[in-house]
Parts: structure tokens; sequence; C-alpha cells
């Protein structure tokens, strides 16, 4: 919805300032140079893309219109997910949770999160860890490299389609140019005509460059921004996972542990300690509440 607004407003300063300056709209109606603007564009993007960062870059266009996922009650779930896990392990043992990581669709301890288990992700990020963690083969620094190069890993493949949105708005002023000196081009060839159609000639070439640069600037930039701005979402909910399973890894208490996850979340999202106390007690308190009705 945002982005829509932030288009109309872009198109209503762009249209409102040149109409009131004096300017008729009907000039700037130029669909050939749409056509040659567009076109090279398109063109370029595909020149300069794997088909795999062409469909990553489509596929992260449509996400740019949802709202975001990465919300204060997902990142509440995740933390008493991990809560109630490393609260498991500590009563149980590693192996009383083998069941749950090997197929966390199936366990009935993944299925009182359904955010988490909605997002494979996350949810392979935290099961892949965990049993790295139970099988007791890696020390707590090789998990933790490892974490941050899987975590590094994902940023870069996330980028590639900021990247590619980033080369076409960087591109489609100088595509504009070349829309410009294409009609100067025809003007030059019909230099025979009366002055007042070469002049109208030469404000439709114009249009070119002043097309390139708006749709550049006021259009395809702001969704690449936007786009960097949701990989982060992504890439910070994965840090807050590493954080609270490397310390875990350290022996330290799971409410401890899930402190320190929290303190990882950025502002926006972040629950107060209150916040989070009083969420994973209305868990247990439902989770309880379960168990004693389904008992004979």
């Amino acid at each position: 919805m945002l982005i829509i607004i932030g288009y109309v407003v872009v198109i209503t300063s762009a249209l409102a300032g040149y109409v009131l300056s004096g300017g008729y709209l009907a000039v700037l109606f130029q669909p050939l140079e749409f056509l040659i603007i567009g076109g090279t564009a398109i063109g370029a993007f595909i020149v300069s893309n794997e088909i795999k960062v062409i469909k990553a870059t489509l596929k992260s266009l449509a996400q740019l219109f949802k709202r975001s996922k990465y919300n204060k009650t997902l990142y509440l779930t995740l933390i008493n997910l991990m809560y109630t896990i490393l609260t498991k392990v500590r009563q149980n043992g590693g192996l009383s949770i083998e069941n749950d990581i090997d197929n966390p669709k199936e366990s009935e301890l993944f299925k009182q999160y359904p955010l988490i288990l909605a997002n494979p992700q996350i949810c392979d990020f935290i099961t892949d860890y965990l049993r790295l963690m139970i099988s007791g083969n890696m020390n707590v620094y090789e998990i933790e490299a490892l974490m941050d190069e899987e975590i590094e890993t994902n940023s870069h493949e996330l980028a590639k389609p900021v990247d590619a949105i980033s080369s076409v708005g960087d591109g489609l002023p100088a595509f504009g140019i070349v829309a410009a000196v294409m009609g100067v081009i025809n003007t030059l060839a019909q230099a025979d005509r009366p002055a007042s159609e070469l002049g109208e000639l030469i404000a439709h070439a114009m249009v070119g460059t002043f097309l390139g640069i708006l749709l550049a600037y006021g259009f395809i930039s702001p969704l690449a921004a936007l786009l960097k701005q949701k990989n982060t979402d992504t890439i910070k909910i994965l840090e807050c996972a590493k954080v609270i399973l490397i310390a875990s890894m350290h022996d330290y208490a799971p409410q401890i542990c899930i402190e320190f996850g929290r303190k990882t979340i950025f502002a926006n999202e972040r629950p107060s300690f209150f916040e989070l106390e009083k969420y994973i007690q209305e868990v247990k308190d439902k989770n309880a509440t379960q168990t004693e009705n389904s008992e004979p």
C-alpha cells in the first residue's frame, strides 16, 4: 500500500509542478519513448542476469507489495519455541528432541508454532543446528563459524535481486538519453520543416530524458532500497536464532539464552522483557490446560 501511495505522490508532484509552471500534459504522452526506454532496460536486465537471478527478482518484486511477516508476533513465537526446546533439552537431554527436529511438520512441539513451520528458512536453520548440537561432534566455535557462513551466504543470495533492480535503475537515465538522442536525430532529419514543428519534435525528444530520470529515481531505485530493507529483516531473525543457540552451547539457562536473542532484535519488533515473560507464561498455561484436558 505504501508503494502505491509513494508512486502517486511522485507522479502528482512531478505533473502538478509541470502544469503549474505552464506546461501541457499532452506533450508528455510519448508511448514510443516508453517503448525505447522500457525495452532497452528490460533487455539489459535479461543480458546482465542469470535465469535464477531473474526468477528471484520477479519473485522478490511480488513480495514487496506484501506486509512484512517479520514482526513482533513472529519474534515472540520464535523465542518461545527456542525456550521450549532448550528447556526440554536441559531437563531430558538432547535425544529428547531428536524426533521433533527430524520431522518438525509432524512434531507436536513444532505444531504449537505454526508461524515458524510456515517459514521454512527459519525452521530449517533451527532444526539443522540443533541436530549438529546434539550430535556432539562439533564444538561451539565450529558451529558458530558455520552459522556465520550460512547467514552470509543467505545475505549474498538475497542481495542479487537488489543488485539487479539497482542496475536497471542506474541505467534508466542513460536509456532516457538514448531515446532523447534518437528523437533529436529524427528532428535533424526533418530540418526543412517549419520552426514551430521542429520545436515540437525537440520537445518530444526531451521527454525521453525526463522519463528516464523519473523512472529511475522515482520508481525503480526506491524498490531496490525497500527490498534491501526487507532482506535485512530476513537475516536479522536468523541472527536472533543463532545467538540463542550459541548461548545455549555455552551452557546458559534457557531464560538467559532467549534474553540474549531478544537483545539482537530491532527496536520496532523487539518485545520488552516483561512482554516476553508474560507471553511465555501464557503459552505455558495454555499448554498445561491442553494437557489436562487430554488426560482421561
